[in-house]
C-alpha cells in the first residue's frame, strides 16, 4: 500500500473512531466532511420508522450510511450476510432480523471504537445470530465461498483499493451469490479532481467511484447481473445509489 493510501486509511479509521466516541457520549454520527453532522443525504433518517423503533438508539445514531442496502439485498431466512464497514451494527443488527435464527449475520469494520459500540449494540438487542469481526474490506477474514449476501453502506468509497474490495467480495461469496450495496457513485463525466472540489474523501465523496468504474470494477471481479440505479442526490453530479450484482452460480 502507497504512503498515500496508508495516511487515507489512517484518516477514515480516525474520523470513525471519534464518531463511535461521540455516539458512546451521546452524540449522532454521519458521513460528512465533520466528525459529526447530521446531514439528510446520510443517516439513520434513510431508514424505516419501523426499523428505527426496533433497534437500540446507539445503533441508530451510529449510522453513517447513505442508503439502506437491507432493505434491497432481498435477505431470506437462513441467510448468511456479511456487511462491509458495520460501523455500529445497524445493518447487521437488521439483517440478523431478516435471516432469521438459522441465518447468520456477520460485521467488518477495521475500528475497534466501532467494533465495541456494535458489540454493545447486539448486547443490548439480544442478537445471537450476529458475530462482529476486525479486519478490513480489502482482506476479508473469512473463508471462501461462506457468505450468500455482502451488504455494504456507503463505506466502499471509503477504500484505497477498490478492485481488492471487489475481488474479496467475489471470494467469500458463495456460487451464486449476490451483494446489495448502497454507495456513493460519481456522474461519468466528473473526474478525480472535480470529485474532490464536491467533498473530501473521508466525507464519502472524492473516493467514489464513477457509474462506468463502478461497473467496470465489478465485472473485472467476476460478477455479472449488474445493476447501479441512483436513488437521490448528496453534490452536484455525485449520488446515493443502489448496487447489485451476482456472482455467476457456475
Amino acid at each position: 500500500m502507497s504512503e498515500q493510501s496508508t495516511e487515507l486509511r489512517e484518516t477514515v479509521r480516525r474520523r470513525y473512531a471519534a464518531a463511535a466516541v461521540q455516539v458512546a457520549e451521546g452524540g449522532t454520527a454521519c458521513c460528512g466532511p465533520q466528525a459529526i453532522e447530521i446531514d439528510g443525504n446520510f443517516g439513520g433518517g434513510l431508514y424505516a420508522a419501523d426499523e428505527r423503533a426496533e433497534l437500540p438508539a446507539d445503533a441508530l445514531a451510529a449510522s453513517l450510511g447513505c442508503g439502506n442496502p437491507t432493505a434491497v439485498a432481498d435477505l431470506r431466512e437462513g441467510e448468511r450476510v456479511l456487511d462491509l464497514g458495520s460501523g455500529g451494527g445497524i445493518d447487521v443488527l437488521l439483517s440478523a432480523r431478516r435471516v432469521g435464527p438459522t441465518g447468520k449475520a456477520y460485521g467488518l469494520d477495521m475500528t475497534e471504537e466501532m467494533l465495541a459500540l456494535a458489540l454493545a449494540n447486539q448486547r443490548e438487542a439480544a442478537a445471537g445470530n450476529v458475530e462482529f469481526l476486525k479486519g478490513t474490506i480489502e482482506a476479508i477474514p473469512l473463508p471462501a465461498s461462506t457468505i450468500d449476501v455482502v451488504i455494504s453502506n456507503c463505506v466502499i468509497n471509503l477504500s484505497t483499493d477498490k478492485p481488492a474490495v471487489f475481488a474479496e467480495t467475489f471470494r467469500v461469496l458463495t456460487p451464486g451469490g449476490r451483494i446489495g450495496v448502497s454507495d456513493v457513485v460519481a456522474d461519468d463525466h466528473l473526474g478525480a479532481e472535480q470529485r474532490a472540489e464536491r467533498g473530501e474523501y473521508v466525507g464519502c465523496i472524492a473516493g467514489a467511484l464513477s457509474f462506468a468504474e463502478y461497473r467496470a470494477g465489478l465485472e473485472a471481479a467476476g460478477f455479472t447481473d449488474i445493476e447501479i440505479t441512483p436513488t437521490h442526490a448528496v453534490a452536484d453530479g455525485m449520488h446515493s445509489a443502489i448496487v447489485r450484482a451476482t456472482k455467476p452460480a457456475v
